[in-house]
């Protein structure tokens, strides 16, 4: 019996993938990151970009929302120059945004610290109540401190009085009136700040605090040269976005001093820039002045934060 072997089959020779297919294959993850990104531009473009550019636009000119749109060129810009009220509001920003920025990231680096190093019973909860503040309305918030700080009633007044002092009328006073704002907003977000230095101090490695005990570092110099610049990051984003924030400060001047409206008091005492712009925009329709308001601030802002970010890099090369 004789068996026969089929011979191999040869499979048809296959040609290499041409240039078509090669791009087909390459499209989708070369361009895949861009598409996964977009929304974010499109979204600042959309609400971020294209009404900056377009207050930019209408600082230049004479406009009324309702009438004819003058072009003036910077003549809104020298008339801020000139404008008192800019240079108070000024003022009244920069130190409003001092004495609140400064006390919320030291309590919120000393309250992290604790909360991270200090066994407490119930922790988490105490961790969760940081956010009640910034989860409480602005209004609230605003009325309450109101009352607190009122003239006559207020249990502030009070304690002054219980002490052999005067009565402050906070309100109608330009520094009595820095400190109340600049109190709400250390008590919106210094719990919000807290949490974030805890989550940075909680990625600190254990082991590096035991060597340093070990070496004989007590706790204020593991504070200085192990907790510090292991934070340094997260320091310089809260400073810059608590300076953003700062300058930017509204609904609390706005609503402390409800009476006075947009002024935040006769004498405009605590009236930000922000309240300015408002003022003058919508309150007095000359939106030309007011995106020039506008304009100068987002100049400011970006300078300042740009200094903290300087100053702040340059520290740690300088270490």
């Amino acid at each position: 019996m004789t068996t026969h072997i089929a011979p191999p089959r040869l499979l048809p020779k296959q040609s290499p993938p041409g240039i078509g297919t090669r791009i087909r294959n390459t499209l989708p993850e070369r361009f895949a990151p861009y598409v996964y990104i977009a929304p974010f531009f499109l979204i600042f473009a959309v609400f971020g970009l294209i009404p900056l550019l377009f207050t930019f636009v209408v600082s230049l000119f004479d406009w009324n929302p309702i009438g004819q749109q003058t072009f003036i060129g910077f003549d809104n810009f020298t008339r801020l120059a000139a404008d008192p009220r800019f240079w108070n509001a000024m003022l009244n920003t920069f130190a409003i945004f001092i004495i609140s920025t400064v006390p919320q990231l030291v309590i919120a680096l000393g309250l992290a610290h604790l909360l991270n190093h200090v066994r407490l019973r119930f922790a988490t909860g105490f961790r969760m109540a940081m956010l009640v503040p910034y989860i409480t309305s602005v209004a609230a918030t605003t009325i309450v401190f109101a009352q607190l700080f009122d003239r006559d009633y207020g249990l502030f007044n009070y304690l002054i009085s219980f002490f052999g002092g005067d009565h402050v009328d906070f309100l109608n006073d330009k520094v009595g009136s820095w400190f109340l704002v600049a109190l709400m907003v250390v008590w919106r977000w210094t719990g919000y700040t807290t949490l974030l230095y805890l989550a940075a101090l909680q990625a600190i490695p254990r082991d590096v605090y035991e060597a340093a005990a070990v070496d004989g570092a007590g706790g204020w110099k593991q504070f200085v040269y192990i907790t510090i610049p292991s934070l340094r990051p997260i320091i310089v984003f809260t400073i810059v976005t608590s300076t953003i924030g700062g300058l930017q400060v509204f609904t609390e001047p706005l609503l402390v001093n409800p009476a006075t409206g947009l002024t935040c008091g006769a004498a405009r005492q605590c009236q930000t820039l922000t309240l300015f712009l408002y003022e003058q925009g919508f309150g007095q329709f000359e939106f030309g002045y007011g995106s020039a308001i506008g304009v100068a601030l987002f100049v400011i802002v970006v300078l300042v934060a740009l200094l903290n970010f300087f100053l702040s890099t340059r520290t740690r090369g300088g270490r």
